[in-house]
C-alpha cells in the first residue's frame, strides 16, 4: 500500500484507532488516512471504543499521557465514534464466526472479535460489488491471521 491511499475501505483495530489519538509509531501515516480529505471510509467495531478507551486509560495511570490530553483524546474518540466511523455491531454471526476464528488463528478473544467484525464487512460490501476492505493492526499475529483468511492488510507501524 502506498502512503496512504485515497478512496479506500480501512478497517481499523484498536492498536491502529489508538494511533490516530495518541503519538506512536504510524501515527503520522493514520492521520492522513483518516482525514477527511483522503476521501476513505474509516469502519471499526463498536465494540473498538472500548479497546481505545482501557489503552488511554493506561496511558493515564502510567504518566504518559497528562489528564487534560486524556480527557481530549477520550472527547475526540466520542466524537469520531458518532461523526465519522463506519461502525460493524456485533451480534451473534459475528460471535460464532470469532469462535471460529480462535479455532484457526492463535487469537485473544477481542482480536478475534475485531477480525470477525472487518471479514463480515468485506463480505457484504463483496456482496454488493464494492472495494474490498483493507485491514490495519499494529499486531503481527492478526495481520497473518486476516491475510490467512483472504484480506488486504497493512499495518501503521511500518510507516514510523
Amino acid at each position: 500500500m502506498t502512503y496512504p491511499p485515497s478512496g479506500i475501505i480501512a478497517y481499523l483495530d484498536a492498536s491502529a484507532l489508538v494511533k490516530r489519538y495518541v503519538v506512536e509509531a504510524g501515527s503520522s501515516w493514520v492521520a492522513t488516512l483518516c482525514d477527511p480529505s483522503a476521501a476513505n471510509t474509516i469502519a471499526t467495531a463498536r465494540i473498538t471504543k472500548v479497546e481505545a478507551a482501557a489503552a488511554f486509560a493506561s496511558k493515564r495511570r502510567s504518566g504518559d499521557l497528562p489528564k487534560a490530553s486524556y480527557l481530549k483524546v477520550l472527547q475526540d474518540l466520542a466524537y469520531d465514534f458518532m461523526h465519522q466511523y463506519l461502525l460493524v455491531e456485533v451480534d451473534t454471526a459475528l460471535v460464532d464466526l470469532a469462535v471460529e476464528l480462535t479455532k484457526r488463528h492463535k487469537l485473544r478473544g477481542y482480536d478475534a472479535v475485531q477480525l470477525a467484525s472487518a471479514l463480515t464487512l468485506d463480505r457484504l460490501l463483496s456482496q454488493a460489488r464494492a472495494d474490498r476492505v483493507v485491514f490495519i493492526a499494529a499486531d503481527k499475529a492478526l495481520l497473518e491471521a486476516a491475510q490467512e483468511e483472504g484480506m488486504n492488510t497493512d499495518n501503521p507501524d511500518r510507516y514510523s
